[in-house]
């Protein structure tokens, strides 16, 4: 494990030593069983670029960024600045009032999409529930009351109850039953099972062009170009879920770019404001059928995540991170297959869209491996028994991927 021995900064005291018990005792058992540690039981107090330290002074590559939400690094100064000037500024006002950040953010969005109107709210799963309520709205006025979405088996849309519905994983329905209705799954890159699912019922089709909680794996572009002459045959909406794809992280500022597709409705969230709680759901001006009192919210879009989301994307634009996403994710793609050749790294497959990798191991070691990465100072991320996943910062060098390699190869070698 990486030791700093002048760590940035002091570290805060925590409450007392066993911070696992104590989250224990206060926390709903979300994200760990209790008495059982989180999936990396480790306390962290700071974070700067490409790095984080613990509150034991342990200092850790971040190769998971947040789950693709820190894409400028930690604590990043344009973002540091900007949001220190609008928190000395203004706040919250609700949206019963204009803000300049907010129409700033938005203009800097739909300058640099295909999309004609944006609706912003707190998540993710928050922009896809605007997003399935613009499509049942839709399909009532344009499509005989067609309300049913169509989404992909192994997707993931979020945690809300709709969101969770339009989920395409039963692990993650089951504890909630019954599911509101309205939701097909249908399996991942299949385009003819995507085609006999259509009734006329169907109003939209909601998919990941990459699908992320599953390991990283990504549409193939003659799947998602065949949805997209679907819906225009059909009559039907797309909506694309960027909500980790988007903001550069595949190569592209979105991912639809790379796939030669226009969606009707895109989400986003994760990396938009750097860390500040955020979403969007953006239309095309025939989708945008909202009307005043048809939707809302109290703190989506306030002055200070806006101004923290234009200060990040005019970052990854000015900065070219996309290209820098293709560059570094090519060059840690390489050098994994590089290491999927040695007969004991047991690697499977390597999955690769710009800065986001999934690898699938041939057994269930990715427990084994997320914990000595953790140990030799490298923090990794695991989406099933058998397959880790990367979401580094856009901000990524080739010395950072080199070190993560380096690290990556020992651990996952017996």
């Amino acid at each position: 494990m990486g030791t700093s021995t002048d760590p940035p900064g002091p570290s805060p005291a925590p409450f007392r030593q066993d911070i696992p018990s104590l989250e224990g005792e206060i926390y709903m058992q979300t994200f760990a069983a209790p008495g059982a540690p989180r999936q990396n039981p480790i306390t962290l107090v700071r974070g700067e670029g490409m790095r984080v330290w613990d509150d034991q002074g342990h200092e850790y590559l971040d190769f998971l960024g947040g789950i693709a939400v820190n894409v400028l690094g930690h604590c990043p100064p344009v973002l540091v600045k900007a949001i220190q000037e609008q928190v000395a500024t203004l706040i919250h006002t609700s949206n019963l009032y204009y803000t300049v950040p907010q129409l700033e953010l938005g203009k800097l969005l739909l300058d640099h999409s295909v999309l004609d109107k944006v609706f912003f709210t707190n998540s993710g799963a928050e922009a896809n529930e605007a997003a399935i309520k613009l499509a049942r709205k839709w399909g009532r006025l344009h499509r005989n009351g067609a309300y049913e979405v169509i989404t992909a088996l192994n997707s993931f849309h979020g945690r809300t109850l709709a969101t969770v519905a339009a989920t395409g994983n039963r692990h993650y329905q089951e504890p909630f039953d019954p599911m509101p209705a309205g939701f097909t799954h249908v399996p991942f890159n299949d385009l003819e099972a995507m085609r006999a699912a259509v009734t006329d019922r169907t109003a939209a089709i909601m998919l990941e062009p990459i699908l992320g909680e599953a390991g990283v794996i990504p549409a193939t572009r003659d799947y998602l170009q065949g949805v997209r002459r679907l819906c225009d045959e059909q009559g039907l909406l797309l909506i694309l879920d960027e909500v980790q794809s988007g903001m550069g992280r595949t190569g592209t500022l979105w991912a639809y770019e790379g796939y030669g597709v226009e969606p009707d409705i895109m989400t986003l969230a994760k990396g938009l404001a750097g860390g500040l709680p955020i979403g969007a759901c953006l239309a095309k001006e025939h989708a945008a059928v909202f009307v005043p009192g048809d939707h809302g919210s109290t703190f989506a879009g306030n002055p200070l995540v806006c101004a923290a989301g234009r200060a990040v994307l005019q970052e990854i634009l000015d900065q070219d991170l996309a290209g820098n996403a293709r560059t570094m994710g090519g060059r840690i793609a390489a050098g994994l297959r590089e290491l999927q050749s040695e007969a004991d790294a047991g690697i499977k497959e390597v999955r690769a869209a710009g800065l986001w990798t999934g690898v699938e191991f041939e057994t269930e070691k990715a427990t084994d491996v997320l914990n000595r990465c953790r140990e030799a100072g490298v923090l990794v991320n695991k989406t099933s028994g058998s397959a880790i996943r990367l979401a580094p910062p856009l901000i990524v060098t080739a010395e950072d991927c080199d070190q993560f390699l380096d690290v990556f190869g020992r651990c996952v070698t017996p």
